[in-house]
């Protein structure tokens, strides 16, 4: 028996494709039964196109077989098989795809499609295997042949006894080694998990001689024996090729908590068919809780992929943009360009077109959850809104329009979540913007002074109590046309006898003396004193002006690269309250009182926002001066 040898580039290929194509060596075995389905399918053309073949569905199967004795797998099919020209082409030559040929040759269009359109994935095999044998014989053939290797140093083919049609590839596993265990692919529960995981969903029975239990006849203790028996491992039809109308939410959650996408329940999902130029079909769920490893590096975004019913992706992340990236489920189209490993995907144009529409069917799911089931989409807000405001924020705005209609805030009258399509309904016809609040708690910002006279005028404030808020309203900048407003911004836009825009108005000449003292006290610590037009019963607030609030600078002073980015301060007194009073007396008799009043003034105001005291030892002592 004469070995042939590879030729050179196809034997450098094999060394490559067994080193490094393929990430995990469980691959072989989605590869081989990827194969032997295609086999299969081959069959059920000629089936098609000749009527002197039959096909009847329950005579084709694929068979595993595992012999911990001999250590060999066996992957047994009874497709089409393959003449010795078929082997010497298909197998001797390294990615030469038998399978891209015949689908080219007969332009499938019945929707079975070819699963394998390159030739290099039978030979993952030689990532776990010493040796392999295939014997095949090919339909309407006589003769049968084997064909052997042991990997780069070549194969031969020789004329062997089959009694019938088809392909039996057996894997002599390689020797345990310090880091590789080759055994598991011997075991049954290992098995069954690489088949559930990666082929759960070929259209033919995969069979396997399972253990199970079973009662001992005759037995009155119940005694049960160990006994194999043949089972299907995989499921064949895959729900998402099913008719919508068969199916039930509870089919759905099944398939949620077999895929193992979370331990919740979904809290809606969105089955998608389509079969136009790109075929595909999806289902994808927006889960009830976040994972805990959300916001860790650790978590990775992406959609599982399928080709034809064989996934080939875990995480797909290209199907989801960074802020949908809660969305769990799977893609399976046949339409997608792969690698030689069917691995990674190219970046083509059907990728890029099915990531788009998946985009578009997520947003367009949860403003339908918004509109018709606020409390669903209430418990989904409170797990992932923040992903949603990240996404408004990142890429300098770029996504606010796809996002800006499913955010939602808490609301000063309503104390719940509102989004801003119903602030916006709400408004009066004389105000001019929404305003906003930002604070730790809800809280802690109904009791801020900058909030009085927004409220006294019966607007409505949206609380911000996340570090992202602020940071993507900046960025979203308007809604309907109607601008955000601080209420801790200089000027509120109000058109009433107590708020004005010029700034003279805060400072009346008979106060001048009074504010350049303070200023002058709260040297670099605040731009500005001034008589306060939005207090009604407080004394004292801070505001400001510019682009940073004093909420962004917390969060921007918080962050490892802090450039110490500072607001630009203001601190506004209440001319109505009697501390003003004191103000005035200690500015004409005390001047190191007015000092003293002045930094607790200051220092209260900082509490107020949230911001330290930046010398408590100081601010202790003064608060005693003032009690004596």
């Amino acid at each position: 028996m004469v070995k042939k040898e590879f030729k050179a580039e196809s034997r450098r290929l094999l060394q490559m494709m067994v080193n490094s194509i393929y990430s995990q060596k469980e691959i072989f075995l989605r590869e081989l039964i990827s194969n032997a389905s295609d086999a299969i399918d081959k069959m059920y053309y000629k089936a098609l196109t000749n009527d002197s073949v039959t096909f009847d569905k329950d005579n084709f199967y694929i068979k595993l077989t595992a012999n911990k004795d001999d250590r060999t797998l066996t992957i047994e099919d009874t497709g089409i098989g393959m003449t010795k020209e078929e082997l010497e082409k298909n197998l001797g030559t390294i990615a030469e795809s038998g399978s891209f040929a015949f689908k080219k040759e007969n332009e499938m269009k019945d929707g079975h499609d070819i699963i394998g359109q390159f030739g290099v994935g039978f030979y993952s095999a030689f990532m776990v295997a010493d040796s392999v044998t295939v014997l095949t014989k090919a339909f309407g053939e006589e003769t049968a042949f084997v064909w052997e290797s042991d990997g780069v140093d070549g194969y031969t083919i020789e004329e062997a006894e089959k009694s019938h049609t088809g392909t039996t590839i057996t894997i002599k596993l390689k020797e345990n080694a310090d880091e590789e265990n080759y055994d598991q692919f011997l075991e049954e529960y290992e098995l069954k998990s690489i088949v559930k995981k990666y082929s759960d969903f070929i259209r033919y029975p995969i069979k396997m001689d399972v253990t199970v239990h079973k009662p001992i006849e005759g037995s009155d203790e119940n005694e049960t024996e160990e006994v194999s028996e043949e089972q299907t491992i995989n499921s064949m039809v895959p729900i998402w090729r099913k008719n919508k109308s068969e199916l039930t939410d509870d089919d759905y959650n099944n398939f949620y908590q077999e895929k193992r996408y979370g331990f919740d329940k979904p809290l809606t999902h969105i089955h998608i068919n389509v079969d136009g130029t790109i075929r595909y079909n999806a289902i994808l769920f927006i889960p009830e809780t976040m994972p805990f490893d959300y916001y860790s590096k650790e978590f990775e975004k992406g959609l599982e992929l399928y080709s034809s019913g064989v996934m080939i992706m875990e995480k797909c992340s290209e199907l989801l943009p960074d802020y949908f990236s809660f969305v769990k489920g799977m893609v399976d189209s046949e339409d997608l360009s792969l690698n030689i490993s069917r691995e990674i995907l190219q970046q083509d144009r059907q990728l890029k077109t099915i990531a788009k529409n998946i985009k578009s069917k997520i947003k367009s799911q949860l403003k339908t959850l918004m509109k018709n089931d606020r409390e669903k989409y209430e418990t989904f807000y409170n797990a992932f809104g923040r992903q949603l405001k990240y996404g408004v924020y990142s890429d300098f705005g770029a996504n606010k329009d796809d996002l800006q209609d499913l955010l939602m805030f808490y609301s000063s009258t309503k104390k719940g979540l509102v989004s801003l399509s119903d602030y916006v309904d709400r408004m009066p016809d004389d105000q001019k913007f929404i305003y906003y609040a930002t604070g730790d708690s809800y809280g802690r910002i109904e009791k801020l002074p900058q909030t009085e006279m927004v409220a006294d005028k019966g607007y409505e404030i949206l609380y911000f109590t996340e570090d992202v808020d602020e940071f993507a309203i900046k960025m979203l900048r308007e809604y309907d046309e109607k601008e955000f407003k601080n209420v801790s911004s200089g000027d509120l836009g109000l058109d009433t006898d107590e708020e004005t825009k010029d700034a003279e108005d805060n400072t009346p000449a008979e106060h001048k003396e009074l504010f350049d003292e303070m200023k002058t006290v709260l040297e670099n610590k605040v731009s500005d004193v001034r008589i306060s037009k939005r207090l009604k019963s407080h004394p004292v607030c801070l505001t400001t002006e510019g682009e940073v609030t004093i909420e962004m600078e917390k969060v921007l002073q918080a962050m490892p690269d802090n450039q110490n980015v500072q607001a630009e301060k203001i601190l506004e007194i209440n001319a109505n309250h009697d501390i003003f009073k004191a103000l005035e007396h200690a500015l004409t008799n005390d001047k190191e009182k007015l000092k003293l009043y002045t930094n607790v003034l200051y220092n209260q105001a900082r509490l107020i926002e949230g911001l330290p005291v930046e010398d408590p030892v100081e601010f202790t002592n003064d608060i005693c001066k003032v009690m004596v």
